[in-house]
């Protein structure tokens, strides 16, 4: 009998003991989390934004960070040495994405292409509507924001070529635009070609400033002036993508 009631005894200690230890780790019985192939999906074409958060850094404090250079020779310089085309993802090249993302709402799409729609283009300041998707091939080019020459010549020739591709590719160096306005500027930095719609000049060169910085490119002295008239003016503008 004595056997019997030191073994319920002991279990009984046991059942306590291991309620107790449950009681204060409280994780050793919560369910793992999973990851889904949802979390790790491509996102779609709608959903090729740009990251800005008002409280984050402002682009006159990231310019500053920056390193100030004269130019690196051109030599070697080739479109190749960066990309040698769009990317498709799901089906959808990047360009067809970042028009989506700029026309916005007002996109109607054949699949992945934007037939017509209307946007508020920013190198010139005008609303422009198309009809036809020939309009858009022939008036609406993608602009790198930091020129792929200027890269070159400001740090991207010494990098690893990955690196150069996603300077080419990365949604936040790209921008829908006018297709003249895009031959206008050419290579330039903000030294030599602004947009014509000052409305949209301090965006411009904080998604410039951002650019470089993520990428550790760095600016001359000349551009770093011309970029600190243009934020003098808006010091809050934030850094995008930072």
């Amino acid at each position: 009998m004595n056997f019997r009631l030191r073994r319920i005894a002991l279990s009984c200690f046991a059942l306590v003991g291991t309620l107790v230890w449950l009681f204060v780790n409280p994780a050793s019985y919560e369910e793992a989390e999973t990851t889904t192939d949802d979390d790790v999906a491509v996102p779609a074409v709608a959903e090729v934004t740009d990251e800005t958060t008002e409280s984050g850094p402002k682009a006159i404090d990231i310019l500053e960070k920056l390193a100030v250079k004269g130019r690196a020779p051109k030599t070697g310089y080739s479109r190749e040495e960066f990309y040698n085309g769009w990317p498709t993802i799901d089906g959808c090249n990047l360009r067809q994405r970042i028009i989506k993302r700029d026309f916005g709402d007002t996109a109607v799409l054949d699949g992945c292409t934007v037939i017509s729609g209307e946007y508020l283009e920013p190198y010139t300041g005008k609303t422009v509507v198309f009809t036809e998707k020939s309009e858009i091939s022939s008036k609406v080019q993608i602009d790198h924001v930091v020129a792929l020459s200027d890269a070159w010549q400001k740090g991207a020739q010494y990098m690893d070529k990955d690196v150069r591709y996603q300077i080419a590719t990365d949604p936040l160096n790209l921008l829908a635009v006018d297709s003249s306005a895009n031959q206008q500027k050419s290579d330039g930095d903000a030294a030599t070609w602004l947009p014509k719609n000052k409305k949209f000049r301090c965006e411009y060169v904080a998604r410039q400033v951002s650019v470089k910085y993520k990428y550790s490119l760095w600016v001359t002295k000349a551009e770093k002036e011309a970029i600190l008239r243009i934020l003098e003016k808006c010091p809050n503008e934030p850094a995008i993508g930072i």
